[in-house]
């Protein structure tokens, strides 16, 4: 797809640079922050096109589609050109085998939500850090993703959702949890993984 195409491109020069940097620089988090930042803004923002034209043309069950499908695609295609892993976590589950986050990012959500009650703004609530895991060191960072008016035609409270996206859900994801939020509430992240290098 030519737009994960143009993600793709923005990632790779900011990867790019960053390789050609010393090895002190390569472990800076405020540089890796940024361009983990920028790939995160970038999907979102195509995901976000991407979902509003389908339902523009199609109605809101053929966003579900483009949840479904297209979303981890791009998020795979990301992947696999950069050498990270980019995924969409979330606070309630609507597939168990793509959005179950794991305990960094549950520790990650749960700060996030309490920022969140403190008053901070999701729009632009981020944390990143370098951690040590039992098979390697990594860069971690997550990007909140807050819940806007048109997520809830899908997201929304059980009694609102229209029939044939609850009928969609129900086919599609037999142990749906992702409903009930309301405008605002926190949704969930876009979460990346890097791995660094060995000291």
């Amino acid at each position: 797809m030519k737009r994960t195409t143009a993600i793709q491109g923005r990632a790779l020069i900011l990867t790019l640079a960053l390789s050609a940097t010393t090895s002190a620089t390569a472990d800076n988090v405020e540089q890796r922050t940024q361009a983990a930042m920028e790939v995160a803004q970038s999907f979102m923002m195509q995901l976000g096109k991407t979902m509003k034209g389908a339902m523009q043309k199609d109605g809101p069950v053929a966003a579900i589609n483009v949840c479904s499908e297209q979303a981890p695609k791009m998020t795979a295609d990301i992947s696999r050109s950069q050498g990270w892993k980019v995924t969409r976590v979330s606070t309630r589950v609507r597939n168990p085998m793509l959005g179950m986050p794991d305990v960094w990012e549950q520790k990650v959500l749960a700060q996030f939500q309490a920022r969140l009650d403190r008053g901070e703004s999701l729009k632009t609530m981020s944390f990143s850090e370098m951690v040590a895991e039992p098979n390697g060191r990594y860069f971690r960072f997550a990007k909140a993703i807050g819940v806007k008016p048109q997520c809830l035609t899908c997201h929304g409270s059980k009694n609102d959702i229209p029939s044939a996206v609850k009928q969609k859900l129900h086919q599609q994801y037999p142990f749906d949890r992702a409903t009930d939020y309301r405008t605002g509430d926190l949704r969930g992240a876009v979460s990346i993984k890097q791995p660094l290098p060995s000291m």
